[in-house]
């Protein structure tokens, strides 16, 4: 026969459900927001990882590449400016010329590594809001160039990269020589536009 509890018994009862329940609603909610808390310091971590500042210039890294922001303009390289330094110094030529100084005018360029080129192609002549006029391959009168582009001199805007034992930026005139050992030659040509940028 089942026994009949007194009412005093079932509120007894309630109240220790309630305060179970109680209990594991404030322990499930304590652990809720310990988890998220920490998860958001791994974010902040993460994300300060993910950003260089150097020289006042913020640099994010996207897909793989770094970005920089820099009034109207978007410019993407495979290196921030840390990552440049080289084991082996670049012999950088006092005088190189300022971003203005492409502006809306002709850029040619010969590279010997297509990556280079690229690098050149993305930050001075992207898709919207170019800074040169146009970019065009372009053959050194020193050089036999099997494609069918025009000889251009130095009395013409114009980058000529090439693979070299001496790492190196010259100015000379109109032409910009990047020259550097092969697995160098993107670091060196993003080194070049940091200083044509006024980073470095």
């Amino acid at each position: 026969m089942r026994k009949i509890a007194s009412r005093k018994d079932k509120e007894k009862k309630q109240r220790l459900n309630q305060f179970i329940i109680g209990g594991v609603l404030i322990f499930i909610m304590f652990f809720s927001v310990l988890g998220y808390s920490l998860q958001g310091d791994e974010d902040n971590s993460q994300t300060e990882v993910n950003k260089v500042n150097y020289n006042g210039f913020e640099f994010v890294s996207q897909n793989g590449f770094w970005v920089l922001e820099l009034g109207n303009f978007q410019f993407v390289f495979q290196n921030n400016p840390e990552q440049t330094e080289l084991n082996e110094s670049v012999n950088i030529s006092s005088e190189i010329n300022p971003l203005n100084y492409y502006s809306g005018k002709p850029l040619y360029i010969f590279s010997e590594n297509d990556d280079t080129k690229l690098e050149i192609y993305r930050n001075l002549y992207p898709d919207f809001n170019s800074i040169v006029q146009r970019m065009q391959d372009a053959c050194p009168e020193d050089e036999e160039c099997t494609e069918d582009v025009p000889v251009k001199t130095c009395e013409d805007n114009f980058i000529i990269i090439r693979e070299s034992e001496d790492n190196k930026i010259i100015q000379k005139d109109n032409c910009i020589f990047i020259e550097g050992k092969n697995e160098n030659l993107v670091k060196i040509t993003d080194e070049y536009l940091f200083k044509v940028l006024g980073i470095k």
